[in-house]
């Protein structure tokens, strides 16, 4: 794109003020500048505008529809030896692919990298992307079978990402089964609809969520790809949690034995107010439901036998059909809004770092595909072997948190094959080696402890 496409399309749509300091600006500038405006989908950012004044407003859908509790799976016994054996089939005929969003920075953890890259390992000190692609290759060569693992990095940490992996020899995974995608970037705007500027040469952009994973799939032809792979089936979860088991068959097995479009890993909430999205029914379809949107009373509400009526969350654990992402890719998501602190260019060309919220960043959220899915399945999952997810420096839900958790869970699997260590002993356990505990006897490794 040159300067004269990139006014005629700025003008076109009322932001022209994008080259106000065009003539300032170095040849890289303009460059970087032009190279910007060529990504922005202009109709999206007229969809964008349009919200504006409705911000936060409920819709009529959610002012008379009460939502209810959807049924959730607590597999055991023969029906979860049913479920695992269709997973298992799946995962054998290499219909199984894998989704990572992978996009966040270490920034709030004190690390200057890809969250992924940060080390969590409790005795090698691995990062979390060896976890995850370890489990991915144990269950390659468990079920003889290649499982795709297409990892969404944001624009910030796309080359970070890619060179941690040629650095680490992508864990031992084949390199053309780790397909890395770029998610979208949207520019910020001001309450009356303009793109905001936050140097004279740049435009302030952010990502646009886990939701634009769909479109991203579409635009960096991995949803092509995983077509000609003969993958039908989408494992997705996110790059903290390091507990999680990856294209677990219970899970994959239940949505095919539901032919499932869109299925839910849900665990029961620590308290009624725990940050989770809640999954409901209203109107007969799924939605999820931000916990910043739940009611005190739809928190507090109790069944008969005192359990809360909404007790599951959603960890952001899913299973997609790959034909229910191409009909979705193919549709405009809905888009949140948040009110944000945004450095801006003023008039002279200074940046202004305001002390109140300035501009809106406009963000898509996954489970908002979630009510076009004409067959959901929700399984129950245990916490403690699932979900421990690295968010805060210190306390809940930090490395620490997550490093006992990992032992914990090691320890159990352990425990299960007849194994048991000294309190207080360091322990990891590489997932290609032993992924449960049947694993382990199965390696050698009861030999090994002993």
């Amino acid at each position: 794109m040159n300067y004269e496409e990139a006014k005629k399309k700025l003008e076109k749509y009322g932001q022209g003020h994008v080259l106000a300091f065009w003539k300032k600006l170095a040849g890289a500038e303009r460059k970087a500048l032009l190279a910007q405006v060529e990504t922005i989908d202009f109709k999206e950012l007229e969809r964008c505008k349009s919200m504006l004044p409705a911000f936060a407003a409920p819709t009529a859908e959610q002012k008379k529809s009460k939502a209810i509790a959807p049924k959730v799976h607590e597999l055991k016994g023969q029906a979860r030896n049913k479920a695992v054996a269709a997973g298992e089939a799946e995962l054998k005929v290499g219909r199984v692919g894998v989704i990572l969003v992978a996009g966040g920075q270490g920034s709030r953890l004190g690390f200057d990298g890809p969250k992924g890259a940060y080390s969590i390992g409790p005795v090698t000190g691995a990062p979390l992307f060896y976890f995850h692609a370890r489990k991915i290759l144990a269950l390659s060569v468990r079920y003889a079978a290649r499982i795709p693992f297409y990892i969404m990095t944001s624009e910030a940490n796309y080359d970070a990402t890619v060179a941690h992996f040629e650095e680490n020899d992508y864990f031992g995974l084949p390199q053309e089964d780790v397909i890395f995608f770029r998610q979208g970037m949207w520019p910020g705007m001001t309450p009356d609809g303009k793109i905001i500027l936050d140097a004279p040469g740049h435009i302030f952009m952010s990502p646009d969520g886990h939701g634009g994973m769909i479109a991203a799939l579409k635009k960096n032809g991995c949803l092509a790809d995983m077509k000609k792979r003969g993958v039908t089936t989408l494992f997705f979860f996110q790059v903290d949690n390091p507990l999680v088991d990856v294209a677990d068959p219970a899970f994959i097995g239940l949505h095919a034995i539901a032919k499932g479009e869109y299925s839910l890993k849900l665990t029961a909430k620590r308290d009624p107010h725990e940050g989770l999205g809640v999954p409901v029914k209203r109107g007969g379809r799924f939605e999820m439901i931000e916990y910043t949107e739940m009611t005190e009373e739809m928190n507090t509400r109790r069944t008969s036998s005192g359990e809360l009526y909404f007790k599951y969350g959603s960890p952001a654990i899913h299973v997609f059909d790959r034909k229910f992402l191409e009909a979705e890719a193919a549709k405009p998501m809905p888009l949140h809004l948040a009110h944000k602190k945004i450095p801006c260019v003023k008039a002279d060309g200074s940046v202004e770092k305001p002390s109140e919220p300035n501009g809106y960043k406009f963000e898509k959220f996954i489970f908002d595909a979630l009510p076009d899915a004409k067959s959901v399945a929700c399984m129950a999952f245990d916490r403690a072997d699932e979900f421990s997810p690295v968010k805060n420096a210190e306390g809940k839900d930090s490395p620490a948190s997550c490093r006992a958790d990992l032992q914990a869970k090691w320890r159990r699997h352990l425990a299960a094959a007849g194994v048991s260590l000294p309190a207080g002993m360091p322990i990891e356990i590489d997932p290609l080696y032993a992924l449960d505990s049947a694993d382990i006897v199965s390696t050698g490794l009861v030999l090994q402890a002993d």
